[in-house]
């Protein structure tokens, strides 16, 4: 037994020296190839998630779209505040007539062509209409508010999803990262088994076994990389950077994770604070204001309404005639009858007249008709038209009451379960720190049995994997804490980032 342990010992020194020129190596074959890597990457744009959030915001076409919505809703409030001006239109006509008709500034018989023309003025003002067009004005500048706040629930929107990709890239990172340095700890092993069977202190299977784990392990960094690959993808596409080939995030220090709260008391001060702030509320909140002042103009239509109106018309006639004072006037003589005794003609004097078309601008200010008056409308009955619209917009407000509180019972449920999340992420970050220190401990004492040929390859792996997973539940448990109590952070409006 003691001649075993003489024969072991060099073969364990020669294993650790073999162990250590085996790293250097590694380590510079690494350098070299990462450097040129490392030297390109600084050329690069390593987006944060600040970055990633603020070009969403700019660029998503939803957001676009939602903006026009509000250029849209201007455009309409300034309208339904033009509506309360009064309401000028004018026409204008120019004709010719053949044929006999009666000319209607002259009032006689024409037969000749005549040439027309009509203008015509008209103002109406509404005086009062149940207050409809007031109330009308109110709703519009309520929906513009609505749309504004949409806008910014749109953007929180995508600042939540754009936070969850970011988060999942930074997950298949940092899971890389350990996959990566599990390959490089198996593929040191494998070699020290190479020459444990070479020297015959292992048999052929536990090389064999060996081999088989390196391939499991360069699988799963493979496996990993795609699923880092596809993350990255997926946030480009999300922020419309897809056409980036060189798309990279910036790596963030999350060493500071020993967080702790209250969560009772963080989730009640959170939701206090959002139900006031955030803007799903605040426009659910306006849909009720708007559904009223709907109810206030269907109110309206029960009222008589009073409108001024005015008109101002002229015209022009080609069979207007006047007496044409260039002209001298011409007197003639003409039998009107005869005496009775000396059946005498009797004759009597006239005087005969040049005429011309009366001028276009004599006939527009002889012409002109002018009207002022006042209407009245009284709603009697309608088919019931108005006491449906009523009840209609009654029902809505009911409605957009039933909206507001779903709201903001799922606003209180996406934090109080944000909360609760981050509490048992937090714990369970906790306790996973511990089983990966307990599970490296283990690991370290099963390497050192391995080496002696006190363990098998399979028990060995076994110990390895057993590390593998209780460091990749650690990195998922610290991403998962950070998600959360940045959703928390959100509803609070603090900015997101990671720092």
């Amino acid at each position: 037994m003691r001649t075993q342990v003489l024969l072991m010992e060099p073969s364990v020194m020669d294993m650790r020296r073999n162990k250590l020129i085996v790293g250097i190596k590694a380590l510079i074959i690494t350098i070299i190839l990462t450097f040129p890597l490392w030297s390109g990457a600084q050329d690069k744009k390593l987006w944060s998630l600040e970055d990633c959030i603020n070009y969403a915001r700019t660029q998503n076409i939803n957001v676009k779209k939602q903006l026009l919505a509000i250029e849209q809703y201007k455009i309409t409030l300034n309208q339904s505040k033009m509506d309360l001006l009064p309401t000028l239109n004018g026409n204008a006509s120019h004709g010719y007539n053949w044929g006999q008709t009666v000319d209607p500034y002259t009032n006689e018989f024409a037969t000749e062509r005549v040439q027309s023309n009509n203008f015509y003025l008209s103002t109406q003002a509404t005086l009062f209409s149940g207050f409809q067009k007031l109330n009308a004005i109110r709703q519009n500048q309520i929906n513009l508010k609505m749309s504004q706040a949409d806008v910014e629930k749109l953007m929180n929107d995508i600042s939540l999803n754009v936070t969850t990709f970011y988060m999942q890239v930074l997950y298949y990172v940092e899971i890389l990262k350990v996959n990566q340095n599990q390959l490089d700890i198996t593929k040191q092993q494998r070699d020290r088994t190479k020459l444990m069977v070479e020297a015959g202190t292992l048999a052929q299977g536990e090389l064999l076994n060996m081999d088989a784990q390196v391939a499991a392990a360069e699988l799963l960094v493979i496996e990993t990389q795609n699923n880092l690959d596809l993350s990255l993808l997926s946030l480009s596409q999300l922020i419309d950077r897809n056409d980036d080939p060189d798309f990279m995030v910036q790596l963030p220090d999350l060493g500071g994770i020993s967080l702790s709260f209250d969560n009772a008391l963080k989730a009640a001060d959170v939701y206090n604070y959002a139900v006031r702030n955030q803007p799903d509320i605040l426009s659910s909140e306006l849909k009720v204001e708007s559904s009223k002042k709907d109810l206030e103009m269907a109110k309206g239509a029960y009222s008589p309404s009073i409108s001024l109106n005015a008109s101002w018309a002229t015209g022009y006639s080609g069979a207007a005639k006047e007496i044409d004072p260039d002209k001298a006037a011409v007197d003639y003589v003409y039998p009107i009858g005869i005496t009775q005794t000396g059946f005498d003609t009797v004759l009597s004097y006239g005087r005969q007249y040049e005429y011309r078309t009366k001028s276009f601008s004599d006939q527009l200010s002889d012409n002109q008709n002018k009207s002022l008056g006042l209407s009245l409308y009284i709603p009697i009955f309608n088919g019931l038209r108005s006491r449906a619209n009523v009840n209609r917009a009654k029902i809505a407000i009911e409605n957009a009451n039933y909206d507001l509180q779903l709201a903001k019972n799922n606003l209180k449920k996406i934090i109080q379960q944000a909360a609760a999340d981050a509490n048992a992420a937090l714990k369970k970050y906790q306790s996973a720190e511990k089983k990966v220190e307990a599970q490296s401990e283990s690991y370290h004492y099963a390497e050192q049995k391995y080496a002696v040929g006190l363990l098998t390859a399979v028990e060995y792996n076994q110990n390895k994997d057993d590390l593998l997973k209780a460091k990749s539940e650690l990195v998922q448990a610290k991403y998962d804490f950070v998600f959360k109590s940045k959703i928390l952070d959100f509803y609070m409006d603090k900015p997101l980032t990671i720092k």
